[in-house]
């Protein structure tokens, strides 16, 4: 059984870099501020990172559930992830969007998300409205620090404020920055967990199996212990280099941890942390090859 605690889903791709608007175009490639980025692999022609899609791939690499979150270059897809939480609403756990300054909405949501590190006011305690809301309705945070320890002091004091409100950190802390593994000292706290959504796109220049990735997350696991740690895919932007199989893959294989961590990390700190119930067990399809 696997849980994946970082995906990623759209009809529309109509988000912002910078200013610049993000747009899918063909073949998987977006305008991205005015470059042209291979954003989707090249078969999601239209541009459309759909849930029947996302569930296809679900399927074929044994993942049994997946929490979509949500980022700014996207285009907020609130609207969309209600429809697919509809549709699959034992596999997916979905987030609304959090943007600085524009109404946010809980209903229907499991939690909710923030692109932190690219706020305008980086404080996270002038964003305080935001949190507490999660808190008094029992919704989750997933949240993307920005690089480093540049906005651990501001999370560390709503922490303290909201201590039994729940957080799942992002990118694994950015763990090929400066500072990463400040970030990881959060999740000494009871409510704060860290997931590994990008970490394939942080070590993507070493490449499969990423030994170094491994390294990081038995570090990781040092600070605040495996039952803190969740695996995360980024799909489908990581997808670009790697099928989805390979994201969980090169950990599954690992013989640098053992079984029952393996089982944390890839399941069950995620079913207890975003609730996940009913999750059915996928018969595997033998494989051509």
């Amino acid at each position: 059984m696997i849980i994946d605690a970082h995906t990623h889903l759209w009809k529309k791709q109509n988000g912002f870099v910078g200013g610049r608007p993000v747009v899918a175009l063909q073949n998987g490639i977006s305008d991205f501020g005015g470059e042209l980025r291979q954003m989707m692999p090249p078969y999601m022609l239209s541009g459309e990172n759909t849930a029947e899609m996302l569930i296809s791939n679900m399927d074929y690499a044994g993942v049994n559930g997946a929490v979509i979150t949500q980022e700014e270059i996207d285009g907020n897809q609130d609207g969309y992830l209600l429809s697919a939480k509809e549709k699959y609403p034992s596999r997916l756990k979905i987030c609304s969007l959090y943007e600085e300054n524009k109404p946010f909405t809980t209903d229907g949501f499991d939690g909710i998300k923030l692109c932190a590190g690219r706020l305008k006011t980086q404080d996270l305690t002038k964003h305080y409205v935001v949190f507490e809301k999660a808190h008094g309705e029992g919704k989750f945070i997933s949240i993307d620090l920005a690089d480093g320890d540049a906005q651990v002091a501001s999370l560390r004091e709503i922490i303290q404020q909201l201590p039994d409100l729940k957080f799942a950190i992002g990118h694994f802390g950015m763990v090929t920055t400066d500072g990463w593994k400040e970030q990881i000292k959060l999740a000494q706290n009871k409510n704060v967990f860290i997931e590994s959504g990008g970490i394939t796109w942080l070590f993507n220049s070493e490449f499969y199996p990423y030994p170094s990735a491994i390294d990081a997350i038995l570090q990781a696991a040092d600070i605040c212990g495996f039952e803190k740690l969740m695996w995360g895919s980024d799909y489908p932007r990581t997808m670009v280099e790697i099928t989805y199989k390979m994201s969980h893959d090169f950990i599954t294989k690992s013989p640098r941890i053992s079984e029952a961590d393996k089982q944390k990390f890839l399941y069950e700190n995620a079913k207890a942390f975003y609730r996940f119930e009913d999750l059915a067990p996928i018969d595997p399809i033998k494989n051509m090859l």
